[in-house]
């Protein structure tokens, strides 16, 4: 029995100002790589039928209020995110408007993606420029290196079974140093942290709704174009993504974010900060499989490793792990599930 669906029944039936209606059963709106779950439900009374979201939050594994925080600062400057129209963080329950059914990743294609990506480029610059990074946690040394560590944990360690020598390590702790120091040099704005093709909607207005923006941070410049761009998800041609990558960077010297003197070191800082990021992906992907049974992000790991390679490849100051990469991406093609 879920006694978690039962009390979040409960909880929906004892909300005051809809007692005018009902809600019909909630039913799995989508899943995700945290504790949380979402639920679909419609609310009818005699004037609407509105469809809405409830978040499952179990307290003692998820906190709801970075949301609820996150979702107020970013409907007040205009984004297109889910509002929260009840809450019980002791139960972690939310009740949240419905962005719909239809992700970036579920419709993307050669004939739409430039219309989505300009969107979705567009709303990051207005979140970089408006968005108030002080309201958010510092993206600090300790935790850039925490999530890379994740990459060798997780991954080399334990799914692919790899440890590194004394040259590797050595290397692969100056890698992560050159990694940090290029992610906190850059102007530090408000970071989504997650943004790509399965936390933005599509939508008729208003043009992306964005989920799953708990984790903002004040971070890199960098680090949310890079998400999107070279996502983990769905790859684009190099050529394509440069295009938009000059674009984007056009937008934000036009807002006053960056100089166009800066372009080249631009290109390097958004380099490193997927680099960064795709070596916590993999090890990200691998931990939901070993640690929580989530197997369906193993399929992903080529894709973040091909980013790693190819990009570091560029740079003489990643050679050591790009050899590491393709040594440990031979070895996760050998590894049976």
């Amino acid at each position: 029995m879920d006694l978690r669906f039962s009390k979040m029944q409960t909880w929906l039936a004892g909300l005051a100002q809809y007692q005018e209606g009902e809600f019909s059963s909630p039913v799995p709106a989508s899943s995700d790589a945290s504790f949380r779950r979402y639920f679909r439900t419609h609310y009818k009374d005699r004037f609407s039928d509105k469809s809405l979201i409830i978040m499952d939050a179990p307290p003692e594994k998820e906190d709801c209020r970075p949301f609820v925080e996150v979702s107020n600062h970013l409907d007040l400057l205009g984004f297109h995110v889910p509002k929260v129209l009840e809450q019980d963080l002791s139960q972690g329950f939310l009740l949240l408007t419905d962005l719909g059914e239809h992700t970036y990743l579920s419709v993307l294609s050669a004939k739409n993606v430039e219309s989505l990506y300009s969107d979705a480029l567009g709303a990051l610059a207005r979140l970089h420029q408006h968005g108030d990074p002080s309201t958010r946690p510092i993206y600090t040394a300790q935790l850039l290196g925490q999530e890379m560590a994740l990459f060798s944990d997780w991954l080399g360690q334990t799914h692919c079974e790899m440890s590194m020598n004394r040259l590797e390590n050595q290397a692969w702790l100056q890698t992560q140093q050159c990694l940090i120091k290029s992610a906190l040099a850059q102007p530090q704005v408000y970071v989504h942290r997650d943004y790509h093709s399965r936390n933005l909607m599509v939508t008729r207005d208003n043009n992306p709704g964005i989920l799953d923006f708990q984790d903002a941070l004040k971070g890199p410049l960098t680090y949310d174009a890079v998400s999107l761009l070279r996502d983990c998800y769905i790859r684009w041609p190099a050529d394509q993504v440069g295009e938009w990558q000059r674009e984007y960077f056009l937008t934000l010297c036009q807002k006053n974010l960056i100089s166009q003197s800066e372009w080249s070191g631009f290109v390097q800082a958004m380099d490193w900060m997927g680099i960064q990021r795709h070596l916590k992906a993999a090890g990200i992907f691998a931990r939901l499989y070993h640690r929580d049974g989530k197997d369906s992000y193993l399929k992903d790991i080529p894709t973040t490793l091909g980013y790693i390679t190819e990009v570091g490849a560029r740079y003489a100051e990643m050679r050591s792990l790009v050899d590491w990469t393709e040594k440990l991406a031979f070895q996760f093609a050998q590894v049976k599930i």
